[in-house]
């Protein structure tokens, strides 16, 4: 399907044009935009045989999913640039071919960011020519789509405050469970936010559009933006370890008190066993076996000596 606006020489903004009122009426244009959402193959045919785009560029649109990335053909930019799905983290292309009479934008999965994006030039005051330039409408789509990564980077951060919290509440392998499922996320996100910022910062360097110039303080704001992003996954990543080493080290700590409680357990009814041990074997002719009060006599002995241990044992510290 193509969504189409245009910009007039007068700077009048028309929506809901199509190929043919562009064919018809390309001189009273100052730019149009032309997205292909989800297009069919008739539609994507438009790329080689309206626009004449490159073969690598056409192709890189056919194929996902591509690194973000920012290419020049003549006097047509072409830019790959990644939108994200906040829930699902799903990532999907949203191609972008700049040019001073043109923007065209290609995705193959529904882009809410690209008809936002549009919204915004439409929105724009007539007046403010500054703004109504294809390049600013690049802007407004790289904003929109650096804009929706935020709620997914906000939502660990909120996941990640929750598992602290219940550190101390949660089983072991649910909580390591959820910091690895949490680790998975971030570095999902890392794979799409990082490449975006390079672009960014390749884009503010690039001295290959013209009016960049004019524009640099909307795309440094948007690379800001991604700075910020990448800056959180980072803490989150550090804090994912911070957690999993604290939970390990409180576990390592646990069982050593549990295998020094159950050493010492284990020493005090080693003498205990070594004396029934004696007792229990049946020879005839031991002189302890006759004692009328041997029984209650060996009882007491080994009640005192494990009562002994124990208290030796406690005094050095060993059930601290």
């Amino acid at each position: 399907m193509l969504s189409i606006i245009a910009v007039t020489k007068k700077q009048e903004k028309l929506i809901d044009l199509t190929m043919d009122d562009i064919r018809a009426n390309s001189g009273d244009y100052e730019w149009y935009w032309v997205d292909f959402d989800q297009p069919s193959d008739q539609e994507i045919e438009l790329l080689s045989s309206w626009f004449h785009f490159h073969p690598l560029a056409i192709e890189d649109c056919l194929h996902r999913l591509q690194r973000p990335k920012m290419d020049h053909y003549g006097e047509t930019h072409f830019f790959v640039l990644h939108a994200l799905q906040p829930e699902s983290l799903f990532v999907h292309e949203v191609n972008l071919f700049l040019n001073a009479k043109f923007v065209v934008t290609f995705h193959t999965h529904p882009s809410p960011e690209v008809r936002a994006a549009m919204d915004k030039v439409l929105a724009t005051p007539s007046s403010d020519e500054k703004r109504l330039q294809p390049l600013h409408a690049a802007y407004h789509l790289m904003d929109e789509l650096v804009d929706r990564y935020f709620p997914a980077v906000y939502a660990i951060d909120d996941h990640l405050a929750e598992r602290e919290i219940e550190n101390s509440e949660r089983s072991g392998t649910a909580l390591l469970d959820a910091l690895f499922d949490i680790r998975s996320r971030l570095l999902h996100l890392r794979k799409t936010i990082n490449p975006m910022r390079d672009l960014l910062y390749r884009i503010l360097g690039s001295d290959r559009i013209d009016e960049l110039p004019g524009q640099r303080a909307f795309f440094a704001d948007v690379h800001d933006h991604l700075l910020k992003l990448s800056e959180m996954i980072d803490a989150s990543r550090e804090m994912t370890a911070d957690l999993r080493d604290s939970y390990m080290s409180y576990s390592s700590n646990r069982m050593n008190s549990i295998m020094k409680t159950l050493t010492v357990i284990t020493t005090i009814f080693m003498p205990l066993t070594f004396i029934a041990g004696i007792y229990g074997m049946n020879f005839d002719h031991m002189p302890e076996l006759h004692w009328r009060s041997g029984y209650a006599d060996v009882l007491v002995l080994m009640f005192v000596l494990g009562l002994l241990m124990y208290l030796w044992f406690k005094r050095k510290g060993w059930f601290d």
